[in-house]
């Protein structure tokens, strides 16, 4: 063999040996750290969770049935009843140890709503990922004057606890509003469940459709639990089994989404298990619900409840009740009228002397000038002098009504889109007596159209405390004029069923149908004629609620009753009011919350016989 031949053989072997080598020690590298990798990965999971949510081993591929079996078993566990700060205390621990391990909390609300008008919230829903699930019924502790457990007010304000649901932003603001707890760190399912574009969505939105297209779980759903009376003094197990289930379904909902429920996936060194969890919802925690959806069922149910639910308190830094001036995303005021003319005219009237009377608008001074009782005195300002001694004149010159007002929004002191605002809402001041609604134009101030818009915002939170303070209710059937009658509109869906469809209905139906109306008309003793049905298919359902009184004309009797002093308290506090939720920065001279209560007692005496309108 010649030498370049030899060279050529040593060569090949020197390589194929090498290249060998190389392959051999990567398949025992690799073999090496998939063997390290598998159970090191498992375990820690394993050892964190309860029998309920045990995981898979990423290399494994769990069936179905196994899935089902894990959110089923979630429903399973029993819901616990808390009425006392005691039965929060015992069970607190178990909760604790359940947040040390995943800090999320399942989270919802019910409440009862009259004739659409919605209740304080009820009862509040909290469940852990072990599907350990309390019912805190707070309308119990508020009327048993029982404080809040530190407990529950603590981890619904953490920070590091996220709070899952649907529409559960919005079940935070009403939480404030009616119990003054802060809801902090919430994320809404319906986003995450938008993230996840494999994710089949066949039947919306809503937290049912959610269970039954990613669980495989049928929430019940039906209007007669959804619409029960969740202010009872015992509830129904069927109640607490349906209120539990959507806080437990949702924090099984959170975990499938996030993909938790395959492939458990273990914090990163030095990374805890809540900063894994809030870097899968980056840019959803605290933002409200804001993707526009047509459907219908329970997220058109969820939708009303919602916008029912806007009222926001202004004693909360919370970002759950945010001022709602600095609302960018949507500008307060839209769709707000704004006046085409300046309020103020800044005209004057003299008495025959030249002693200052008050300003008036333009138009009423030049009537004095046109009826030949006023003589005009200067254009600029314009000045008018009576030609007839008025019925009163001022106290002193350092009078409100003497006073130039600027036509600007008394709170930022912007110059257009400006809309009169009424201090004291009409709904009272409109009860009050005679003598304390003359010259009332002190308490009509200017504001701006996203000023006057987050002003009533504001004034909602002082009429809910009011409506609580002297049982002067808003949103029950006290404060409805109108009821419907459920046997009326029984016997009208029947007589209008009868004669629509009378034809295609089968006879026991029908004999169902014609009973109901017989017993209404006639007590059974009659047959149902055509012009019975008639009558029945037009009958008029809403009956005059006898127990009805306005709130705002409840609220005036009550401080009716410490006479003038008690209306003076009543008309003080609403002006103390919007000094304290909107700061006003441009208001006129001389504006005053204890305005002409001192003439009052002058003029009529402590012990004016009150006689409300």
């Amino acid at each position: 063999m010649s030498k370049p031949s030899t060279f050529t053989a040593a060569l090949a072997t020197m390589l194929g040996a090498t290249l060998g080598g190389l392959f051999l020690w990567r398949s025992i590298r690799t073999q090496k750290r998939k063997a390290l990798k598998g159970p090191a990965s498992a375990e820690p999971i394993q050892a964190q969770l309860e029998a309920d949510v045990t995981l898979s081993q990423p290399a494994r591929k769990e069936p179905q049935t196994q899935k089902l079996l894990r959110a089923h078993s979630l429903l399973e566990v029993p819901p616990v009843i808390v009425s006392s700060p005691e039965e929060w205390e015992t069970l607190w621990p178990d909760f604790q140890t359940d947040l040390s391990v995943y800090p999320v909390l399942g989270l919802d609300c019910e409440w009862v709503s009259v004739k659409g008008k919605a209740s304080a919230v009820s009862l509040l829903q909290l469940a852990t990922f072990s599907g350990r699930c309390v019912l805190v019924r707070l309308l119990t502790f508020r009327n048993a004057q029982l404080p809040l457990p530190e407990g529950l007010v603590g981890v619904l304000s953490d920070p590091r606890v996220l709070k899952v649901g649907v529409g559960c932003y919005e079940d935070g603001k009403r939480l404030t509003h009616d119990h003054g707890l802060t809801l902090s760190c919430t994320v809404d399912l319906r986003y995450l469940a938008l993230r996840q574009r494999q994710a089949v969505l066949n039947n919306g939105l809503s937290l049912k459709s959610l269970a039954a297209d990613l669980l495989h779980v049928t929430l019940d759903k039906s209007l007669e639990l959804r619409c029960s009376d969740w202010e009872a003094d015992v509830l129904t197990q069927e109640q607490m089994v349906y209120a539990a289930h959507d806080a437990q379904i949702s924090v099984a909902l959170f975990f499938h989404l996030l993909g938790m429920n395959k492939e458990p996936r273990l914090p990163a060194e030095g990374e805890s298990v809540f900063v894994q969890l809030a870097s899968c919802c980056q840019g959803l925690v605290d933002v409200p619900f804001r993707v526009r959806y047509n459907g219908e069922g329970e997220e058109g149910e969820r939708r009303r409840r919602s916008r029912k639910s806007t009222v926001e308190s202004p004693e909360s830094g919370d970002q759950q009740v945010p001022d709602p001036r600095r609302n960018k995303r949507k500008p307060l005021g839209v769709g707000y009228s704004a006046r085409k003319s300046p309020l103020y005219d800044n005209c004057f009237l003299h008495a025959p002397d030249g002693q200052p009377l008050c300003t008036c608008d333009k138009k009423k001074a030049k009537w004095y000038l046109e009826k030949g009782i006023g003589e005009l005195v200067s254009d600029d300002p314009f000045v008018v002098r009576l030609l007839f001694e008025p019925s009163g004149r001022p106290d002193s010159q350092k009078d409100y009504y003497l006073t130039a007002k600027e036509n600007v929004c008394v709170v930022c002191g912007k110059a257009d889109s400006y809309i009169r605002k009424n201090i004291v809402p009409h709904e009272y001041r409109r009860h009050f007596p005679a003598e304390m609604k003359d010259h009332n134009s002190h308490d009509i101030l200017l504001l701006c159209t996203s000023c006057h818009a987050a002003s009533n915002v504001h004034d909602g939170v002082l009429k809910q405390r009011l409506a609580e303070e002297h049982s002067a209710p808003q949103g029950c059937e006290e404060g409805i004029r109108l009821l419907e009658d459920a046997d009326r509109r029984r016997v009208r869906s029947a007589a209008r069923a009868l004669l629509s469809a009378s034809s295609g209905m089968p006879q026991s139906r029908k004999e169902e149908l014609l009973s109901v109306i017989q017993s209404f008309f006639c007590n059974g003793q009659q047959e149902v004629t055509q012009e019975m049905l008639q009558r029945a298919a037009a009958l008029e359902t809403r009956i005059f609620n006898e127990s009805y009184v306005p709130h705002g004309l409840k609220v005036v009797q009550v401080y009716a009753e410490r006479s003038l002093r008690g209306l003076m308290e009543l008309e003080r506090c609403w002006r103390q009011h919007f000094l304290t939720s909107m700061q006003p920065r441009h208001l006129p001279p001389l504006w005053s919350v204890n305005h002409n209560h001192d003439k009052y007692l002058r003029k009529y005496g402590e012990d004016l016989q009150i006689q409300l309108n």
